[in-house]
């Protein structure tokens, strides 16, 4: 079990991350990881290279939240989506390039490539849009997300979610590379796409992808 200061340390790591590889802008996009009976959340408007430990937020699933700063406005996105998602610990929200400009097309991303595996299914939905920070964009997302693990927002950005801020934060780089085949595709027509068996082989072939954490010993 990670500690609180742990995963409040990791929360920074990943915001910086996000800076650091070009998915996000001045203060824009947000990083959440459960903890306890709640999950942790970079706070509104905060740069990301003053960002400390101590400035994460912990909130509550009623949306209540302890700290002296106010947590991300876009801290329902979060909360719903690791309430309705058990399997879920980590969600990263960005507003990269490509993506974004996918989603302001409002288009799904297809599976024009094995990789969109990763977020779970043979596309990338694209939820319909509403007001940054409110319950209807929670919403939209949560619906966007189902049996997948990332989505684009209309007119938005780009949220993934996973096991760990790790998994999230790689996923959030293939969806921008996805995204960005996309667009260097569509000049040309729409692309091929793989179909569903294909798909389905992939996405099971990422369940076992990487170094997997050996078994508890009994």
């Amino acid at each position: 079990m990670r500690s609180e200061q742990d995963l409040r340390e990791e929360v920074v790591a990943t915001a910086r991350a996000l800076l650091r590889l070009g998915l996000v802008q001045g203060t824009s996009g947000n990083v959440s990881v459960r903890c306890g009976d709640g999950f942790l959340i970079t706070p509104t408007g905060v740069p990301y290279e003053r960002l400390a430990a101590d400035d994460i937020v912990s909130m509550r699933w009623d949306g209540s939240h302890e700290g002296r700063l106010q947590p991300s406005s876009e801290w329902r996105l979060h909360r719903d989506i690791l309430h309705a998602r058990s399997e879920l610990a980590a969600l990263v929200h960005t507003h990269s390039t490509h993506a974004t400009a996918v989603a302001i097309l409002g288009r799904d991303i297809p599976a024009i490539h094995y990789s969109i595996a990763a977020a779970g299914g043979g596309s990338i939905r694209c939820a319909p849009y509403a007001l940054f920070g409110s319950q209807a964009l929670a919403d939209h997302v949560v619906a966007a997300l189902a049996e997948r693990r990332a989505c684009l927002m209309a007119h938005h950005g780009v949220v993934t979610a996973h096991v760990s801020l790790a998994r999230a934060l790689d996923l959030a780089v293939i969806v921008e590379e996805l995204a960005r085949q996309y667009l260097l595709c569509l000049p040309l027509g729409e692309p091929p796409t793989l179909n569903d068996q294909q798909i389905a082989e992939a996405v099971a072939k990422f369940e076992s992808y990487g170094q997997q954490a050996p078994a508890p010993e009994a």
